[in-house]
């Protein structure tokens, strides 16, 4: 029956719940698309429900929270209601639109969704997700489920039907219409038929402290359509002779919806406590800004020319950092303030039964000395592109860069924030130099100080000579991971960006080969450094953004093929979307960890831009 019958009310059927029964569990993580606004993000399983949902940005309280909380938590599943497979998924090109094929007995079914970032150059109040279900050769059934449910505590909203559905929570209000107009209750499935030539379209409306707005789902697609042409608009200039181009254009959209517009800060990842050992503890809140991550996605985003990315962080940073200067926090909120207190959430079970479920994050409170390396490079990027700092920029970054040549031989929690004592990490040294590098680079064309450059020319040096004396075994023709330590670090593979050593070095040379043997994690994986050594129980995946540092680092040192056929292999590990999550287990090829996250598509980036700026040398003798 055509979903246009009787006054155009979709057919009803009177069928038992086809998830009735079923214990719940979310879905492998690969099996997630995301969609995004550049303000929040929501993840969506393979069977069309939307699992997580933070409003009204992505540190917000969970709004659809299945994905760690069950289905008391929240989720809008919008997909077959008969046995069927999956056909396809897919975005559509150059866009953030994600589209799902199933095939169902005679029929197929195709989900095709969207949030909407912007309309005329400007972003909408609310957020706006958009969601249509088509059929093709025959009708086919579908199951509805909107059930959201807010905050830490799943609240249940008041309700009242009207032209849309509208759910609140004080401030916090949705609104849900559909086209052709269906009547649906928050928590309780509705069973339908979508006939060929009839799409069923759904348009949900969030806002927090601003009036709804109305979409009519008839004339929704239209924003869609408008969404689409502005993303291929963006990703048109990005450089077509990139190495496996498909790929770096969807990590580079996938960071450009992390970032939060409103402010321009990057965030690692929309999610918190997806687990790096499931069913451990090891389970963090990514959901905010860390300069150090952000640092990098800029330099991905200059390095395709989008100038303005590189812009608006610089300037997010600026506000950001203004109380704490010249002290750079390892993270920020998303507007540029203190993250909050990290607390666990009570009776919430956790992705794969992996608790507790945190929210906040206690590494704002460590010193991370490389945070400053990462941040001066971004600062030396925008200037090598032709661009001069402005004065409230220089004055931070010197800031920045006096406090590192005053404190550089303090030890520090390390990239990995290990939550144990401070140590001499050796990869933070080694940031410490390039963020005294950078600033002295930078200041070839701005104005500076003799006294003031030459103490920084002093630590630079100072630097170099100590991670040397103590931080390499001559033995194995290594750095280490710390001073007095045996223990690699995958995280030196960076060390060829540095210009600390120079191309042909024995002592780059050699640490690349000894990290991506000692800590290969079966090819092409990579562990950050040896399982377990970090004072948690429990162990963890590989480390992904070690590996694409890892083809950089090759491709960089005259290794080309070598670094062409890892990054190969390593495309072949993420989703088919081509999401990347933080680490995977080398044993099941599950992905683990926070998802997706911004430092593995920002190193995927990298790593393609490094294999098309070092070619293969020719053998041709001339």
């Amino acid at each position: 029956m055509s979903l246009d019958h009787v006054n155009q009310a979709p057919q009803r059927l009177d069928q038992p719940d086809p998830l009735q029964g079923r214990q719940w569990c979310p879905a492998p993580l690969a099996e997630y698309g995301l969609l995004g606004d550049t303000r929040t993000a929501a993840l969506v399983s393979a069977a069309g429900s939307v699992d997580w949902l933070c409003v009204p940005a992505f540190d917000g309280e969970p709004l659809f929270g299945a994905l760690l909380g069950g289905p008391a938590a929240g989720r809008f599943l919008t997909g077959p209601g008969q046995p069927a497979s999956l056909v396809t998924r897919r975005y559509r090109k150059e866009t953030a639109t994600l589209e799902t094929v199933w095939a169902a007995r005679d029929g197929l079914l195709t989900l095709t969704e969207a949030m909407i970032t912007e309309v005329a150059g400007q972003l909408l109040p609310s957020t706006i997700l958009i969601r249509r279900l088509t059929a093709e050769q025959s009708p086919v059934r579908v199951t509805v489920i909107f059930d959201p449910r807010l905050g830490v505590r799943h609240r249940r909203p008041r309700v009242r039907q009207g032209r849309d559905l509208v759910c609140d929570w004080g401030p916090v209000a949705t609104s849900l219409g559909s086209s052709p107009r269906v009547d649906l209750e928050p928590g309780r499935p509705l069973h339908l038929v979508v006939t060929p030539g009839t799409p069923l379209t759904f348009v949900l409306a969030i806002a927090y402290g601003e009036p709804l707005i109305h979409v009519r789902p008839a004339a929704a697609w239209d924003l869609v359509a408008r969404d689409e042409a502005r993303w291929q608009a963006w990703t048109e200039g990005i450089d077509h002779s990139i190495p496996f181009r498909d790929h770096v254009v969807r990590s580079l959209l996938t960071l450009r919806l992390l970032t939060y517009s409103p402010s321009g800060a990057p965030v690692a990842a929309p999610t918190t406590s997806l687990p790096e050992d499931p069913g451990g503890i090891r389970n963090w809140d990514y959901r905010y800004s860390w300069p150090r991550d952000a640092s990098i996605g800029v330099g991905a985003f200059l390095r395709v020319g989008k100038m303005q990315e590189a812009l608006n962080f610089l300037g997010w940073l600026l506000h950001a950092s203004r109380l704490d200067r010249p002290r750079l926090p390892a993270l920020f909120s998303l507007t540029g303030g203190r993250v909050p207190r990290e607390r666990q959430l009570p009776d919430w079970p956790g992705y794969a039964g992996s608790t507790p479920v945190r929210t906040g994050n206690l590494a704002a409170a460590q010193h991370q000395l490389d945070g400053y390396g990462w941040v001066l490079d971004a600062a030396w990027n925008l200037v090598d592109s032709g661009r001069s700092l402005n004065s409230e920029t220089w004055r931070a970054m010197r800031g920045f860069t006096d406090l590192i040549a005053a404190r550089w031989q303090e030890p520090d929690a390390g990239i990995w924030e290990i939550r144990g004592e401070a140590a001499q990490h050796v990869h933070s040294k080694i940031m410490a130099w390039l963020a005294l590098d950078r600033a002295l680079r930078i200041a070839a064309t701005h104005r500076l100080g003799r006294r003031r450059r030459a103490r920084w020319q002093t630590a630079r040096s100072d630097i170099a000579a100590q991670v040397r004396a103590k931080g390499s075994d001559p033995g194995r023709n290594t750095y280490v991971r710390a001073y007095g330590s045996d223990d690699l670090d995958a995280a030196l593979l960076v060390l060829p960006l540095t210009g600390l050593e120079q191309p042909g070095s024995r002592l780059l040379e050699g640490t690349i080969d000894a990290v991506s043997s000692e800590l290969s994690a079966g090819y092409p994986l990579l562990y950050r450094y040896p399982p377990g050594r970090d004072g948690l129980p429990g162990s963890e995946g590989a480390f992904l953004p070690c590996s694409f540092w890892l083809v950089q680092a090759l491709a960089i040192t005259g290794k080309a093929q070598e670094a062409r056929s890892l990054f190969e292999a390593l495309l072949e590990v993420g989703s088919p979307l081509g999401l990347f999550s933080e680490e995977m287990d080398p044993a099941s090829g599950a992905l683990l960890g926070n998802y997706p996250q911004a430092l593995t598509h920002s190193a995927l980036v990298q790593a393609a831009l490094a294999l098309r700026d070092n070619p293969p040398r020719s053998n041709t003798i001339l």
